[in-house]
């Protein structure tokens, strides 16, 4: 049973040349577009790559990256086809690559849907990821002198600025790191070796937080330190007062961002998939229409299809030639092995 069959004129299969021939072009533009939105979230990610313990997220810019490039190519490879399809002497040639192309095509719309899929499927992923790199970031912030994290502290107070976040979960990881560092410290100080030795591991532990975690919003200047003593600050109640700092940590603020991208993206994949299905449809029934005119009256009407037999039916026939291309494969590598025995014997 033939599968959505269509009844193509003359006139027809031109206009359906020519509406093929810009659907093909739209579908390269739209590859580029793919193609421009792997570059800007890879790009972005690549940005806190230094507050990032892994990089699995990076698989969805990098199909994106892929899919767009191989999108531009088959379209234009549509394009050229459909340039050609109403001259008889031109369009033959082009026929034994159009069954790899309509594989292909296929392919690209699988792997645009895995890409949307993945982005939000990775998002747990991508949490834990910037949990272990947030907590390590903010390990070695007081590291300024070490190499290989002298900018680790420019980067914590850029990211906690910029995304108007604070700590890992909130501020309060901050009062569980030394981030300040041993050389900026005065250990004749009472209160420096006090605080020293309060602690099993003798890091300087205190109350407060960098000055990138004070919201500039607040009526209230900025209090950094003995954010938990009420006495060392007039009118102030830290469990009820709302603190000038930001409240949201800076996991949450990533992850919100990033997902922001996705969600951004994820529509815009959806289209460039429904416009390569259009163009891919279109080239099979211009293809099977083609194929059935009449040699010795080319402006007669013809019959044009998506599948030549049932869905089932071709599932079945596919299944049916991978399985034989399979056993080819076996039946060559055995007589190649057969070969090479002989051939030893021989010597």
């Amino acid at each position: 049973m033939v599968l959505l069959k269509l009844q193509f004129p003359l006139q027809r299969r031109v206009r359906l040349a020519q509406g093929l021939w810009l659907l093909s072009w739209l579908a390269v533009l739209a590859g580029a577009f793919t193609f421009s939105l792997g570059v800007y979230l890879k790009t972005e990610l690549l940005r806190r790559a230094e507050v990032m313990d892994n990089t699995e997220i990076h698989v969805v810019p990098n199909i994106l990256m892929l899919v767009g490039l191989v999108t531009m190519g088959i379209n234009l490879f549509a394009g050229r086809v459909c340039q050609d399809s109403l001259d008889s002497a031109r369009f033959p040639p082009w026929k034994p690559f159009l069954l790899p192309w309509y594989g292909l095509a296929w392919m690209v719309c699988v792997w645009l849907l895995s890409a949307v899929v993945l982005s939000y499927a990775l998002q747990g992923h991508l949490e834990e990821s910037l949990k272990v790199g947030l907590r390590n970031g903010i390990r070695f912030y007081r590291d300024t002198d070490v190499p290989g994290r002298c900018f680790q502290k420019e980067t914590i107070d850029r990211l906690q600025m910029e995304l108007r976040c604070c700590g890992n979960t909130n501020y309060r990881d901050w009062f569980e790191v030394q981030w300040i560092s041993n050389r900026y410290l005065d250990f004749t100080s009472k209160e420096v070796k006090d605080r020293v030795r309060s602690n099993v591991d003798g890091r300087y532990l205190m109350d407060g937080v960098p000055f990138s975690c004070c919201n500039p919003g607040s009526p209230r200047p900025c209090l950094q330190n003995h954010l938990t003593d009420n006495t060392a600050h007039y009118n102030y109640e830290h469990q009820s007062e709302e603190l000038n700092l930001y409240n949201r940590g800076c996991r949450q603020a990533l992850v919100d961002y990033y997902m922001g991208l996705m969600n951004t993206i994820g529509p815009g994949i959806l289209s460039v998939i429904s416009l390569q299905i259009s163009v891919l449809v279109s080239l099979r029934y211009l293809h099977t229409s083609l194929e059935g005119v009449d040699p010795e009256n080319p402006e007669g009407d013809s019959e044009g299809y998506i599948l030549a037999k049932g869905v089932k039916e071709t599932l079945m026939d596919v299944k049916t030639t991978v399985f034989k291309l399979l056993q080819f494969g076996q039946v060559e590598a055995g007589d190649e092995a057969e070969a090479g025995a002989d051939g030893e014997k021989a010597s």
